[in-house]
């Protein structure tokens, strides 16, 4: 192994959540005031991945007061406390972009995806 590749395996975390494009996630994050940290919740459809490795991130998008909101987190990232998935999506493609045209309760609705 070269330098790049141990760097990247001591960053890299070993328990992520298993999740795809179309779950509704809440990504538990670590926000930092002063001295004092917390735990904020950012909830929403997970629109998009990219990326491999240590670099992978994923995109999640919430409607917030009428306006959409998107949001990209580093999937390895020590900021990211954990990924919680409250609903699995059924879609057939890799990016939901078609997701910010859409109005109202269907920019948040994905087919729920059968067990």
């Amino acid at each position: 192994m070269n330098v790049i590749e141990k760097i990247d395996a001591e960053q890299k975390k070993e328990n992520v959540t298993d999740f795809q494009v179309g779950d509704t996630v809440k990504v538990h994050t670590r926000v930092i005031e002063g001295d004092k940290e917390r735990i904020q919740i950012y909830s929403g459809i997970v629109i998009g991945r990219k990326g491999a490795g240590i670099n992978e991130n994923f995109t999640v998008r919430r409607v917030s007061y009428g306006e959409g909101v998107e949001r990209v987190f580093p999937l390895h990232s020590p900021r990211v406390a954990k990924v919680e998935v409250e609903r699995r999506g059924s879609v057939r493609r890799a990016r939901l972009n078609y997701l910010r045209n859409r109005k109202g309760k269907a920019a948040t609705t994905v087919k729920e995806k059968q067990r």
